[in-house]
């Protein structure tokens, strides 16, 4: 389980493992929560008070600081299952839904004709339409793209980096992604 890490401000900076947000509140740089509770974890037993300590942690924390994310400057990484989930496991060429493990990255502009590893020079497409179309372009092959690229927001790429989103992580990072995103269909 993740704890999604915002900057005061409300900008995602990333997902934390619960020992990390322990590690925040302890330090005193949660400023805000949101969200339900996620874990407990309790501590020793003051000697004074005989009170034990207690941290609990929410699902979304705003942390003291400055963010280290500026969104406008930002090129999320691409990666495969990214890519995958972006185009929402269909082929960009047959338009059929597939496992992940059935797809490959597919370049629109192929590496042999000067193409880019880039969010806008790639989609996702099956085995079988990826060897089809081979080294060649869509329009060389007669193989119309169905769908066209997009490099996925800050918000959308907090959604595509995380396997395993709570409900009200979930409400939290749909609420800011564009309305033209693929992953609101």
């Amino acid at each position: 389980m993740k704890v999604l890490k915002l900057s005061a401000q409300g900008l995602p900076q990333s997902w934390i493992s619960l020992e990390q947000a322990v590690l925040h509140y302890a330090a005193e740089e949660v400023r805000w929560e949101m969200g339900g509770e996620v874990a407990v974890f309790r501590g020793g037993h003051n000697a004074i008070t005989g009170r034990q300590s207690l941290i609990v942690v929410n699902s979304i924390i705003g942390t003291k600081g400055v963010p280290n994310i500026n969104p406008f400057h930002l090129r999320p990484g691409l990666t495969n299952h990214k890519l995958f989930a972006r185009d929402r496991n269909v082929c960009a060429y047959c338009g059929d839904h597939f496992y992940e493990e059935e797809l490959t990255r597919e370049h629109i502009i192929p590496f042999a004709q000067n193409g880019v590893d880039n969010w806008m020079n790639v989609v996702t497409a099956c085995r079988p339409c990826n060897h089809r179309k081979s080294h060649r372009t869509p329009e060389q092959a007669n193989m119309p793209l169905l769908y066209t690229p997009y490099v996925p927001s800050l918000w959308e790429d907090f959604i595509l980096r995380n396997r395993r989103i709570l409900a009200d992580q979930m409400e939290f990072l749909i609420a800011h992604v564009p309305r033209s995103s693929r992953l609101l269909a």
